[in-house]
């Protein structure tokens, strides 16, 4: 099932370190499979505050997405993001096909109903 490895940048200083990161980071996650599906769009806050910027990046499962991230390739570039962007990263499992969220929202009940 796809996974997503989402960043939320907060503070992104203009550095050469940066440039840098962005010409290299494709070549560390293509190997496994990854895809940027957001990266440098802007977005549009409906509720809440949510300054900054948002990445994803599509691997074909939460193991590949691990990979990528525990690489060499990318082990070597992260300090160049992270000595010059401030934020939060995660990585989080998709819904299989077919999902359907009424199976959520039943447990949700169930649980409740227990208590």
């Amino acid at each position: 099932m796809t996974a997503y490895a989402i960043a939320h940048l907060q503070e992104v200083a203009p550095h050469a370190e940066i440039a840098e990161y962005i010409d290299r980071i494709t070549a560390t996650f293509e190997p496994y499979g990854g895809r940027f599906l957001v990266h440098g769009t802007r977005h549009e806050v409906k509720e809440g505050s949510w300054p900054g910027y948002v990445v994803v990046i599509a691997f074909p499962a939460l193991a590949q997405a691990r990979d990528w991230w525990d690489s060499p390739a990318y082990t070597e570039i992260a300090p160049l993001r992270a000595r010059n962007v401030k934020g939060d990263i995660i990585m989080v499992a998709g819904v299989p096909e077919g999902y359907d969220p009424s199976s959520t929202a039943q447990a949700m009940r169930d649980s409740m109903s227990a208590e």
